[in-house]
């Protein structure tokens, strides 16, 4: 296992739930922690939790593009290195919106656009500072809960459902995820997605039918101990995802529109 101790490690929504608590697991590691989050209130309470820990602080709102790039330039100013990237913010089937359909700033479908595209954005744009620190491992917080991505309609404009819309979008960071692992093959970045625990007791969950812990140490597994990379775990074990992650053009088709709707240039 990787002694965290000195690494730094960014989580997004750290502010939070699962984000908040494993910020605290890495603090007590040994971890230099960079805490991300929207509300500067909610990072400054964090931080008092943390109490002496090695910390420094990231805001930005994941429903904005501009503040995804700002967030990256910010971290890549700021840090000599970035030994773990979790990427954790996320919102759920009806919280915000009442299970209305919503848009992000940029005009995108609001659960595509913060649980998948903000991660894939801010990844991209750290990779130049996860590839120079090497070894180093991005962990994508995903689900057991996923859709099969319609490309005809992605925004989901003709049949909104907000189970669906959050399902999609989980399903497209796993997309992602083993993707990317395929590009960065070689490069000494190990990218694994994780869905923690099932129906965690966060703001997001009405009914939880497990614990905090149970997703911090399912997510620790991958921060400290990743085995291999492109992987999906279901808990502490590698699962198979939804058959449509394993569709390589599904992959491409995901990647291309990605990097248009991000303004990113293809990888290499």
């Amino acid at each position: 296992m990787t002694s965290l101790d000195g690494q730094v490690v960014l989580v997004t929504g750290a502010t939070d739930g699962l984000g908040r608590a494993l910020v605290a697991e890495l603090a007590r590691a040994g971890a230099t922690v960079l805490v991300h989050g929207r509300d500067p209130g909610r990072i400054a309470d964090t931080v008092a939790e943390l109490g002496g820990a090695r910390v420094r602080t990231y805001q930005g709102d994941l429903a904005d593009l501009d503040q995804v790039r700002a967030l990256a330039e910010q971290v890549a100013a700021g840090e000599q290195r970035l030994d773990v990237l979790v990427n954790n913010a996320g919102i759920g089937t009806s919280v915000p919106g009442g299970g209305a359909r919503q848009e992000s700033a940029d005009g995108y479908e609001l659960r595509f656009a913060v649980n998948y595209l903000a991660g894939f954005a801010l990844t991209r744009r750290l990779l130049p500072l996860l590839t120079a620190s090497a070894p180093s491992r991005v962990v994508n917080v995903s689900s057991a809960g996923q859709h099969r991505i319609d490309f005809a309609d992605v925004m989901l404009t003709a049949d909104y459902d907000g189970i669906r819309a959050y399902c999609q979008s989980k399903l497209a960071q796993i997309l992602f995820t083993i993707d990317l692992a395929e590009q960065l093959d070689g490069a000494g970045v190990a990218v694994n997605a994780v869905h923690p625990a099932t129906f965690m007791p966060t703001k997001i969950v009405a009914a939880p039918t497990s614990t905090i812990a149970d997703g911090v140490a399912a997510t620790m597994h991958l921060i400290a101990d990743p085995a291999g990379s492109g992987h999906y775990y279901d808990g502490l074990r590698e699962a198979r995802a939804d058959r449509q992650a394993y569709d390589a053009s599904a992959r491409r088709q995901l990647r291309e529109l990605s990097e248009k709707l991000t303004g990113l240039p293809p990888l290499g």
